[in-house]
């Protein structure tokens, strides 16, 4: 063989490979998402089974079945331990080749998964935990945070109470990454505003018993009680703050995360004048009404979606545009995310808004107040809206990010 035969076969075979390859890629049109979260304790209400929901509705709502492609979810309880989503995680993985693991409630959770997720280069799609630091200093390539974290909720509930005369705050905190993050900034909000932080308490997550914590904030005298805490431990601390009637004493509580599942639960009566911030309620819109009425009839219990709920659907959607985008399933969790900041977002549920470098979506937020009984037009009317916060405010300016990925 000559030497230029053997050049010419050499060029041939790359360009062959080449067009191996492409139609390969190009011919994996299957997808497998994992959603873990809390299955069965404080926080299986506003994701559980029906985040499980939410993300086949996004499925189905995409087209791509229809198109050939090849779905799949499974879903995991990580029962708020972070060693056992990990390993949840690990083995969806290793053995069951998962592409994107969403939802994840419960900060320290989503941190420690983030991390693994990044190591394996898939992608997590997080619309359950809260904490900032998932787009700030522990942000990765591989992970985004679609719905709200802890700077929307302090810039919104903490930064109205504090204006409108709540200068003095105590707070009860949840003692892991999310409450420590939501405490840390709504103090920032609180005293940037010429408020006071008095003191806080810690309190185990999934305590039945807050009476020591309640009997230190009604002490502290502070004109706030700041519950930075969620779910069950939220409904348990407002149901015993009415029974050492604090809010009767003159202090205001401030449910810093609180979820229409969790209003729900409480009842108009207990519920009633609560202030809080959320990204998402089923009654703003003719779009969300028309998507919360299907979700509804898929739910357990015939629930109305939470925010976070909400968010799985609309980052699901999102992502699965992106997979069909690349023209395929690469394989590769970093370039997936890559390309969902790279498309425009537009959902009916939370409309257009850009996907930040950091992996932080923007969307406006709303400050809600939980209606009394008798304003309650039916089931599930609970609230009225008092200010929507605009995209920008709700989130944490770039230029002030500790994202690594942020370029300043």
């Amino acid at each position: 063989m000559t030497a230029f035969t053997a050049r010419r076969l050499a060029a041939l075979l790359t360009v062959a490979g080449i067009s191996l390859a492409a139609p390969a890629y190009a011919q994996d049109k299957t997808v497998k998402i994992g959603v873990l979260n809390d299955m069965s304790s404080l926080y299986a209400d506003i994701g559980g089974p029906n985040s499980v929901v939410a993300v086949k509705m996004a499925i189905d709502d995409s087209g791509l079945l229809k198109k050939g492609w090849k779905i799949d979810v499974v879903s995991g309880d990580h029962q708020n331990k972070p060693d056992v989503g990990v390993n949840i995680a690990r083995q969806w993985i290793d053995n069951d080749k998962v592409d994107a693991i969403a939802d994840t409630p419960s900060s320290g959770v989503a941190l420690a998964v983030s991390n693994l997720v990044k190591e394996k280069n898939i992608a997590m799609l997080n619309s359950g935990a809260a904490t900032a630091d998932l787009t700030g200093k522990a942000c990765t390539p591989n992970t985004i945070s679609f719905t709200y974290d802890t700077y929307m909720l302090a810039n919104g509930t903490g930064k109205a109470l504090t204006k409108s005369g709540g200068d003095t705050w105590f707070f009860l905190t949840a003692d892991y990454a999310f409450g420590h993050a939501l405490e840390r900034d709504t103090s920032t909000v609180v005293t940037a505003n010429g408020g006071k932080v008095l003191g806080g308490v810690k309190h185990p997550i999934n305590t039945s018993d807050f009476s020591s914590f309640l009997l230190q904030a009604q002490a502290s005298k502070a004109k706030v009680v700041g519950l930075a805490n969620a779910g069950g431990d939220t409904t348990n601390a407002i149901k015993q703050a009415a029974e050492f009637g604090i809010v009767g004493g003159g202090q205001k509580l401030a449910a810093l995360l609180l979820f229409i599942n969790d209003v729900h639960s409480l009842g108009l009566k207990t519920a009633q004048g609560l202030t809080f911030t959320e990204s998402f309620y089923w009654d703003l819109n003719d779009q969300t009404r028309a998507f919360s009425k299907r979700f509804a009839a898929l739910a357990s219990k015939n629930a109305m979606p939470s925010m976070t709920q909400a968010g799985a659907y609309a980052m699901v959607l999102h992502y699965l545009k992106a997979m069909e985008a690349l023209g395929g399933n690469p394989r590769d969790g970093a370039k997936v995310i890559a390309k969902m900041k790279e498309l425009p977002t537009d959902d009916p549920l939370f409309g257009k808004g850009p996907l930040r470098a950091d992996g932080r979506r923007l969307i406006p937020a709303y400050l809600f107040e939980v209606k009394k009984p008798a304003e309650s037009k039916g089931p599930w009317d609970y609230y009225k809206l008092i200010a929507t916060i605009a995209p920008e405010d709700a989130a944490k300016p770039l230029e002030a990010s500790d994202c690594p990925l942020v370029k300043k």
